[in-house]
């Protein structure tokens, strides 16, 4: 459910500290790239290992595993916010983080489950810098950690 808050910066970045610190983070071995295909070959276009299926007006694009050195290649990592009671705000706030820290823009796609606490994000950045990007990520939960106690 989307929260509707009214906070200062400093109390919103404290919150995402503690959202990022208990949301489930994982990170996905395989390098993904994104792979169109023409409306009219929907359903027969879908790769069975795709994370992600999203339409325009032309062409269904998904995000399925691929080491195709002639694509553009990213490494994706996700979040489920299980038990995080108010996590709005979370993609911009990260989002601009790893821009600052890294120089590098992400791309988010959400999805929903709602046994697993709602809305959850897959993020893709630049293969090259994956890992820099997943060290800040683990930096941003242990200090989420320590604000609420649990290192």
């Amino acid at each position: 459910m989307v929260q509707i808050s009214h906070e200062t910066r400093e109390q919103t970045e404290q919150r995402l500290r503690r959202v990022i610190a208990q949301s489930k983070f994982i990170v996905y071995e395989n390098s993904y790239a994104f792979e169109e295909f023409p409306l009219d070959l929907f359903p027969s276009g879908v790769s069975a290992d795709a994370l992600a299926l999203v339409r325009d007006s032309e062409v269904w694009s998904q995000l399925v595993p691929s080491n195709d050195l002639d694509k553009e290649l990213f490494l994706v990592f996700s979040f489920h916010f299980e038990g995080c009671p108010d996590n709005s705000g979370f993609v911009g706030w990260l989002a601009s983080y790893l821009k600052q820290s890294l120089g590098t823009g992400v791309f988010v796609t959400c999805g929903q489950n709602s046994n697993r606490g709602g809305i959850f994000d897959y993020w893709g950045c630049p293969l090259a810098l994956g890992r820099q990007a997943v060290e800040e990520i683990q930096q941003l939960m242990a200090q989420g950690k320590s604000q609420i106690g649990e290192v």
